[in-house]
């Protein structure tokens, strides 16, 4: 009976213990409560947290390249208010988008932008110097850039272009007139120079285009529609490098400093191409005296005082300068005696000389600026800062023995 008995307790254990085993194994298997979705922030919160659709929550999509891309032409939308800046990215000949970005300069801006004279093959050598401009420079300051060219600007040119700029993009076409040969040049006399020029072997002699290029540049860039809403204005040339960083507004310095010009470096120019440079501007000379500033730069200039000119000009593919002063009726009186006299074609007379000599004696010597903290290269010259606690201050990445400011040339 009791071997009996004891049999029957542990039958009845046996059971309990399955019961039990049963019990965890099914509740295992019950349906839970649903994780919020973002419509029960809604409900509760009066808002769906931004960048979020109602529904599930999703894992945020892997990002790609092409992610980068579209993020870069539309505006995200910042989970908390921030002081930001929003910057129409491209002008209406283009497509256009708007980014924000947070301020990271405080202050007055001013009314500037870079300028670019480039043509759709120029572009992914184009791209290099604006990665360095924003990299060092307008990352802080998102100022403008207009492009400039003889012939439309294709969509790739554009949209690269673009992509890449912090402030807002202009595209602009040159009117035929700026590009092309005056009524009153010889053609058939400036094609003879041409091949004389070619046969001797002088850069850019035969060039009907850079010819152009340096008329342009001389005469009419800062008379351009898009140019005419700008007061500063900082030349930008494919292939440049900006080698420390610029932590400070250079447009606001040349406004607050009374400066007009800049460079960054200066050299000889080619003396086969402006034989006759001199001659026109000691006419102009002559004929407006008026012009001619006090305490000017005519010691850079010449050796004799204004008998002869020396050569010496600032590197114009490098220049921060004011636009009202180009388009003053000095420069402009200057421009046109030179252009009348016509050395762009019969000759090849450079941009470079021709804006030297005009800031050279239409503005006070205190009014050029040389900044020799910006360090840039245009090939085949360097200029680099030579202290060595500014270059490290400055991020810089030139070897100062590169620094052509000490070479004879310069």
């Amino acid at each position: 009976m009791a071997a009996g008995s004891a049999r029957i307790v542990r039958y009845i254990l046996f059971a309990f213990f399955g019961v039990m085993v049963l019990y965890f194994m099914s509740s295992s298997s019950i349906p839970r409560p649903p994780l919020p979705t973002t419509s029960d922030f809604k409900g509760k919160q009066g808002t769906t947290p931004p960048g979020a659709p109602a529904g599930d929550v999703q894992a945020p999509p892997p990002v790609t390249i092409e992610k980068m891309a579209e993020a870069s032409n539309v505006a995200s939308a910042p989970a908390a208010p921030a002081p930001a800046l929003t910057n129409p990215k491209q002008s209406n000949d283009g497509p256009t988008a708007s980014i924000q970005t947070v301020a990271e300069t405080s202050g007055e801006r001013m009314n500037a932008t870079f300028v670019t004279l480039a043509r759709n093959s120029d572009l992914w050598e184009i791209v290099k110097s604006i990665r360095q401009v924003e990299d060092r420079f307008n990352r802080k300051f998102h100022y403008d850039w207009v492009f400039l060219n003889d012939k439309p600007f294709d969509m790739a040119f554009k949209n690269v272009t673009t992509s890449l700029i912090s402030g807002k993009t202009h595209y602009g076409l040159i009117p035929e007139e700026h590009w092309s040969f005056p009524a009153h040049i010889d053609t058939e006399k400036a094609r003879r120079v041409r091949e004389d020029m070619a046969q001797r072997k002088i850069i850019y002699g035969d060039s009907i285009s850079y010819r152009h290029m340096c008329r342009f540049e001389s005469g009419f860039f800062f008379q351009h529609p898009l140019m005419q809403q700008f007061e500063w204005y900082w030349r930008v040339e494919p292939s440049i490098e900006l080698y420390c960083d610029i932590n400070y507004d250079t447009f606001k310095y040349m406004r607050d400093n009374n400066k007009k010009y800049s460079f960054v470096l200066s050299l000889y120019e080619y003396v086969e191409t402006i034989p006759t440079l001199w001659d026109s501007v000691k006419t102009f000379m002559n004929d407006h005296p008026e012009h001619i500033a006090k305490d000017n730069g005519m010691e850079f200039l010449s050796g004799d005082g204004g008998e002869s000119y020396n050569h010496c000009h600032f590197w114009s593919n490098f220049e921060i300068g004011n636009l009202n002063w180009l388009r003053s009726q000095a420069y402009t009186d200057y421009f046109n005696q030179l252009d009348k006299d016509g050395g762009f074609f019969y000759e090849r007379w450079g941009d470079a000389p021709v804006h030297s000599i005009a800031a050279g004696l239409l503005l006070k010597k205190d009014e050029i600026h040389f900044f020799n903290d910006i360090a840039y290269y245009h090939v085949p010259f360097t200029h680099c800062p030579t202290g060595n606690q500014y270059r490290l201050d400055h991020k810089c990445h030139c070897n100062p023995k590169d620094n052509f400011d000490w070479k004879g040339y310069s």
